[in-house]
């Protein structure tokens, strides 16, 4: 829900470098809060501590203006560190509003937020829409990215992609699968891949759709197909180069390290999911969870991932930190696992925010790969955020101040998405006339 002060006020840029002298536009948003006369801005950085009770903290900086001839209020300040900074706007000593904005290290600037979805199925496994509607649905709640990663198949995340190819749309459809091998039941997403993993050998993928290579990678170049047989000597021999200690499941482990280089080598990130799912017990045995922290052959481990209770995402949760107390460093991701996008509980419940240069596959991974992301939890009506804590925070203030109006801009593009997948003459045309809306919000919001 959009805070009340955002639906009064306008503040732009939300989003700069700092330490460099940024001018800063308020713009009231009706004749109810039109600006006249003087006004003092405060500006407060929210990590140094209250000032109106320790004045010598020094925490206040103060401008005196008034309203320019568009009734816009408008000041330059260099903006110190990266932090949240208060922008209050005071009149005859009593504040009008508080507004936010936040400054960014280098490293950050040019990096824009976007948050999606990186597991989730649809009809084409267990889910219950079609990949068509799946899409247009998330984009109708907000998500910038998205991949159906279907049980056993690629497919699907084509069947989407090809659905939207000939109209425009700022929403990144994005080519996945979850992979199931014999002999080996850890759950494992191949995210972004430009081929698939499950079709490298006979299997639902083919049942469904036949070995075509144009249904089984991204550019139609893949692997030739092998058989189990020929997986399983693989398999095997990698597994005595391993060096795999005792106590471990040989077999197991090594599968997923030769899915996990088949997803390197598609240019995919590989997302070790949800070793805590209870069923019955949890998914993975403990040593082998263990174990792949350790060594570490995948790309992004699922922080978060679907289900409602505590135990899966909380104790994923407290895995990643204990992890990082013990010096080990992995990007995490996460996503809902839905198996419904509509009338599901378990929709929507968390997704990833990714810091990078564009709403690309190849923007996204790699960004991921590089350590720019944060997992948000939406299962409580407080969205809570997991990893490293530079992103929390800004994260949080992005969740709060930007993706609620970023959400409510792109409705109308997953409206159309869905109008233009049911066989709506006009939708194609309207999807035209809006496209764009969201690259001039990012260029208004984000100074870089």
């Amino acid at each position: 829900m959009i805070k009340l002060e955002l639906t009064n006020y306008d503040i732009f840029p939300k989003v700069f470098p700092c330490d460099k002298e940024i001018e800063i536009t308020v713009k009231p948003l009706g004749l109810h809060v039109a600006f006249s006369g003087e006004y003092n801005i405060w500006l407060r950085e929210l990590t140094q501590g209250n000032n109106l009770r320790y004045p010598e903290r020094n925490n206040l900086v103060e401008y005196t203006v008034s309203p320019d001839d568009d009734g816009c209020l408008r000041f330059k300040h260099s903006f110190k560190g990266e932090q949240e900074h208060y922008v209050d706007i005071m009149k005859d000593d009593k504040r009008v509003v508080r507004l936010s904005v936040y400054s960014l290290l280098p490293d950050l600037v040019g990096r824009y937020p976007f948050r999606g979805d990186l597991h989730m199925h649809t009809c084409r496994s267990d889910g219950r829409q079609a990949p068509a509607i799946v899409a247009a649905e998330y984009r109708k709640n907000g998500y910038d990215f998205l991949a159906m990663t279907d049980h056993d198949v690629y497919y699907a995340s084509l069947e989407a992609i090809n659905t939207y190819k000939d109209v425009p749309i700022e929403f990144n459809l994005v080519t996945g699968e979850e992979v199931h091998l014999e002999g080996n039941d850890i759950h494992i997403v191949n995210f972004g891949g430009t081929y698939s993993v499950n079709a490298l050998m006979p299997g639902d993928h083919h049942i469904d759709v036949g070995p075509s290579k144009e249904l089984r990678s991204l550019n139609g170049e893949c692997p030739d197909i092998i058989s189990v047989e020929e997986y399983k000597r693989q398999v095997n021999e990698l597994a005595e180069t391993l060096n795999i200690p005792d106590g471990i499941e040989k077999f197991t482990y090594a599968a997923c390290v030769w899915i996990f280089n088949h997803i390197k080598k598609a240019d995919g990130l590989g997302i070790f999911c949800h070793p805590y799912w209870i069923q019955n017990v949890f998914q993975v045995p403990e040593n082998l969870v263990e174990y792949m922290m350790e060594t570490q052959p995948f790309d992004a481990f699922e922080v978060l991932g679907g289900e409602r209770y505590f135990e899966q995402n909380g104790f994923q949760a407290a895995r990643y930190y204990d992890d990082r107390i013990k010096g080990r460093h992995y990007p995490i991701v996460g996503s809902t696992d839905s198996h419904g996008c509509v009338h599901n509980d378990g929709a929507l419940i968390a997704s990833t925010i990714v810091f990078a240069p564009e709403n690309t596959r190849e923007g996204i991974v790699n960004s991921i790969k590089d350590f720019y992301s944060v997992a948000v939890d939406s299962i409580s009506k407080e969205l809570r955020l997991v990893g490293e804590t530079r992103f929390v925070r800004y994260g949080s203030f992005l969740l709060r101040e930007f993706f609620t109006l970023h959400d409510e801009l792109v409705f109308e593009e997953g409206r159309l998405m869905k109008d233009y997948a049911c066989g709506d003459e006009d939708a194609a045309r309207l999807l035209k006339a809006i496209n764009g809306r969201m690259k001039k919000q990012r260029e208004k919001y984000f100074a870089f």
